[in-house]
């Protein structure tokens, strides 16, 4: 999957910009080249959707149907889901939320950040803390322009974020794309994290606690764009609200 979001509608941490990028024979690309580089290497079986200049998604349909590491698409109500992976609890997760059996993953996520975006009685990373299974999603709502991404913790779904060479943030699972796209500035987006475009990159494995920039050189010794890891000494400012209060918008104030 590919997804390429215009950097006036997502704000990715300033250490995923690395200044060696600009400094190389390889420099970064602007999305149209990322798009038509993804595209070309899945010339059969590749959608693409674009929204103006704000944002682009691109989806590989699977060879297999119904394979374990399942690739997703789906549309609702001007939102749009990629989803890669299985969520080993959709069964118990479509009877909480009231959903039809034919639910898939998609659907389902799509489903919960519309719960999530109304000011639902959960918070945001207890919600996405409640998906067992190897996973990571993009979610772009089309209406608002917000951006709404996340990966499990088992780190059985790779999935990779840079900068592209106008400033938009470029994710997706196919590392080749990333590194022609980004020159240096990728890395890989952090397990058990999640990313709102209004919210930033936080920890739904540990909400409390902040995360911090790791520098990473690659082979080369180039410095490239950060890891981001969980801090254990260093907590958020404040409690995040629960109940009807909760805004799962507000986790900026981490």
């Amino acid at each position: 999957m590919l997804a390429i979001f215009h950097k006036a509608f997502a704000h990715p941490p300033e250490e995923l910009n690395s200044p060696a990028s600009y400094k190389g024979t390889k420099k970064p690309k602007v999305p149209e080249e990322t798009l038509r580089d993804f595209l070309s290497h899945h010339p059969l079986n590749t959608f693409s959707m674009s929204f103006g200049h704000a944002a682009v998604l691109a989806y590989v349909r699977p060879d297999r149907p119904f394979s374990v590491n399942q690739r997703l698409f789906c549309g609702l109500d001007d939102i749009y889901c990629l989803f890669l992976g299985t969520l080993n609890n959709l069964c118990s997760l479509i009877k909480q939320y009231g959903l039809s059996k034919g639910t898939n993953e998609a659907m389902f996520v799509i489903e919960a950040y519309k719960t999530l975006r109304d000011r639902g009685p959960y918070p945001a990373d207890q919600v996405v803390k409640d998906l067992d299974g190897s996973f990571a999603f993009v979610v772009y709502d089309s209406k608002v322009g917000s951006v709404f991404a996340a990966l499990g913790s088992d780190g059985g779904v790779k999935l990779y974020w840079g900068i592209a060479a106008d400033g938009s943030v470029v994710i997706s699972d196919d590392l080749d794309v990333i590194k022609e796209g980004c020159a240096k500035s990728f890395a890989p987006f952090p397990t058990g994290c999640m990313f709102h475009s209004e919210g930033g990159l936080m920890s739904f494995e540990h909400p409390m606690n902040k995360l911090k920039a790791m520098p990473r050189v690659d082979s080369e010794g180039v410095m490239c764009g950060a890891n981001f890891k969980v801090d254990k000494y260093a907590r958020v400012n404040s409690i995040p609200r629960r109940g009807s209060e909760a805004n799962w918008m507000e986790w900026e104030q981490h």
